[in-house]
């Protein structure tokens, strides 16, 4: 298996050491060659500053992709014209129509398509999933999620919605196994040029809702969630990956191995690139994070309700 890694910025560089551990990074490429030649050096592969030169130069299997969200499309799109299995850090695009049309590309070349959804690949989150789906505290009525940070410096093209948010909506319709039926946000910029904070809320089916809130306003670094079941509310730290189960019967810490969520993450693009595991991520599913982060700007801007039909 030979993976070449396009970005080697804020996130691609974690890429790029996981698949030089794991023994399969072939190639780096970044438009910055000095960071190209960098990363080439480090990990003692070719190194390239364009996609058109690496195509030419290399044979490899599969490509992951973490350069600027602007660039996801037209990346990812001559990548899977060449029949490349493709992984996208999220969103999988800017807009929903251009990840429809990779989805498209994707299904006549036969290839792998998936989007870098990472939490589904988090620990905690798929111990919440599991009591969730055997409804062992009974059902899952709400969600409440909290991300605060200042911003990361590599983040240029786009707000706080469509890079931080987005999680939190991938993991919502991960742990309801639904998709949400409206959408209504606030949002606003106090220090940059996008929207630096936001609050949205999710309406799914039976009135069950996630309340999403996220900004790049507070100096310490917050990732937790809260999923209130009809008989307890967990608890769980994305960061610390520590899960608490409060009933009636008091408060409960179960016990879990700590695991890195990319590397998870990696392996399971891998094992599904050579047939010998199920994408987790499917690029559907990333389609309709992004439709709903269209959604929650437009709600935002308009004041308004945004009704959904997504599929």
């Amino acid at each position: 298996m030979k993976v070449v890694q396009i970005g080697t910025g804020g996130w691609g560089k974690n890429h790029a050491r996981i698949l030089s551990q794991l023994g399969v990074l072939s190639a780096v490429c970044d438009a910055d060659p000095t960071r190209a030649k960098e990363f080439g050096t480090k990990y003692s592969v070719n190194h390239y500053s364009s996609v058109d030169s690496l195509l030419e130069s290399e044979k490899f299997d599969a490509a992951i992709v973490a350069t600027p969200t602007s660039t996801h499309f037209s990346v990812a799109t001559l990548l899977l014209q060449q029949k490349k299995n493709v992984f996208v850090e999220k969103p999988m695009t800017y807009l929903s129509h251009e990840g429809e049309d990779l989805l498209k590309l994707a299904k006549k070349n036969k290839v792998i398509l998936t989007c870098g959804y990472i939490e589904r690949f988090n620990p905690a989150v798929a111990l919440v999933k599991e009591y969730v789906k055997s409804k062992k505290y009974g059902e899952l009525i709400m969600l409440e999620f909290h991300r605060e940070s200042r911003m990361p410096p590599h983040i240029k093209d786009v707000g706080i919605i469509y890079d931080t948010s987005v999680h939190d909506i991938d993991t919502a319709m991960w742990l309801f196994d639904d998709t949400p039926e409206v959408v209504f946000a606030r949002s606003g910029k106090i220090r940059h040029e996008h929207e630096d904070f936001a609050t949205i809320m999710l309406g799914f089916k039976e009135n069950r809702v996630a309340v999403i809130s996220s900004n790049w306003i507070t100096p310490t670094r917050v990732r937790r969630f809260n999923a209130v079941c009809g008989d307890a509310i967990i608890s769980s730290d994305f960061i610390s990956q520590e899960v608490k189960v409060e009933t009636n019967n008091g408060t409960e810490i179960p016990r879990k191995e700590i695991e890195e969520p990319l590397l998870l993450e990696i392996r399971n693009f891998l094992a599904s690139a050579e047939g010998k595991e199920k994408i987790l991520v499917e690029p559907e599913q990333a389609v309709n994070t992004t439709k709903i982060a269209e959604a929650a700007l437009l709600s935002s801007q308009k004041g308004t309700p945004i009704y959904l039909d997504l599929k």
